[in-house]
């Protein structure tokens, strides 16, 4: 069993494994239109992940954190760096990422996808599939508040 952690805005919680957001805004690992759910290993890498997308002046004050567990026996592709082009971490992410994100979901092969980091790159992210079949075996646990340390957020001098 492997514990997956997500970040986002209380208002959101209830639907926090729908891959809603990434549908309307894609991410490295996806474009617009496509559903995916991002998880991080670990929560100090959701919070990374989370943290360098914010506005700085503007951080939220309404976080949540969500936990699932995935059993061993959910199918999953892993993704390892020297798969990756060099220029894998560049931002704005590079299209052929997003795509092969895009060709996972709709290839429907495995239920999750594991990518490394670009914030951490030794370090992975857990895509998931939300309309996968085995997406069923996942068990969504509680939602706690995300209680985070402002000097993740100070804006800067």
């Amino acid at each position: 069993m492997t514990t997956v952690w997500r970040i986002l805005r209380r208002a959101y919680a209830a639907s926090a494994f729908d891959g809603e957001g990434a549908y309307r805004y894609g991410g490295r690992w996806s474009s617009p239109g496509t559903r995916v759910v991002y998880t991080s290993e670990h929560l100090s890498l959701a919070m990374l992940e989370y943290f360098v997308h914010i506005d700085r002046a503007h951080p939220p004050r309404d976080l949540v954190v969500v936990r699932a567990a995935i059993p061993d026996s959910v199918s999953r592709r892993v993704i390892s760096l020297p798969e990756l082009p060099a220029d894998w971490r560049t931002t704005p992410a590079q299209a052929k990422l997003a795509l092969l994100g895009d060709e996972f979901i709709a290839g429907q092969e495995q239920c999750v996808m594991v990518v490394p980091s670009a914030v951490a790159p030794r370090e992975s992210n857990w895509l998931i599939n939300p309309a996968h079949p085995e997406f069923a075996r996942i068990e969504l646990l509680e939602v706690e508040t995300l209680d985070y340390d402002a000097r993740l957020v100070k804006p800067n001098r």
